[in-house]
């Protein structure tokens, strides 16, 4: 399966996008040699990527959070700072995420229309089956995977609710005994991590099998 430079592919969308179709993007990127398919499997792989740094940069803000829980001195505005930065390096990840999974259902509904609709230029009706069911297996696994990413996808924002609320509280309250008040929030916060994790790991693995999939047909 062809994979080709994250700048060039940008470029080329930023084409798109000043021409004001996404049917100028995918037209550019055929005459190159990238087809439809080669694009949903390479934004599934960029939506891979995007969780696995995610998932490295949460278990870095859980890591920081309970350092921050556990202070037992030293300067406090460095310990804020660190945990706020760790926060706002969360936020970046989380909107990484958030893009490559809209790209990857946009190529995928650009894909599959396409796919349906040159079903109809057959004339040869074995071909036609054998086409038609390799696209339902298609439609199957994807559904599989989206369904997979989307469910990681939604535990991310409640994360971030939690990591923010403690940013906030600790601004406005930067002390020993606020940093102390946090303590029973911890459970709370590692719980939320730790299914977060579960189901980026899951989402991770289903995008590997579907990759893997898609590259030996």
């Amino acid at each position: 399966m062809k994979r080709f430079a994250g700048k060039f592919a940008t470029i080329v969308a930023a084409m798109a996008v000043l021409g004001g179709c996404k049917s100028t993007y995918y037209s550019t990127m055929e005459k190159l040699g990238y087809h439809k398919r080669d694009l949903l499997v390479n934004r599934v792989q960029d939506a891979r990527d995007a969780q696995e740094q995610a998932k490295k940069q949460f278990e870095s803000a859980l890591e920081q959070f309970t350092a921050v829980v556990g202070f037992e001195g030293g300067e406090l505005e460095k310990t804020y700072n660190r945990l706020k930065t760790e926060f706002e390096h969360s936020q970046e990840k989380a909107k990484a995420v958030h893009k490559r999974i809209q790209d990857v259902q946009e190529v995928a509904k650009a894909l599959f229309r396409e796919w349906e609709r040159e079903l109809d230029d057959y004339t040869n009706p074995n071909l036609k089956n054998l086409s038609q069911e390799r696209l339902k297996q298609t439609q199957e696994r994807y559904a599989r995977l989206i369904e997979t990413m989307q469910r990681a996808e939604a535990r991310i924002d409640p994360v971030l609710a939690a990591f923010s609320d403690q940013v906030l509280f600790l601004k406005h309250n930067l002390n020993a005994q606020a940093i102390a008040s946090l303590e029973s929030e911890l459970v709370s916060v590692k719980t939320d991590v730790s299914a977060l994790l579960t189901a980026m790991e899951a989402s991770i693995a289903e995008a590997n099998d579907f990759i893997k999939a898609m590259s030996q047909e």
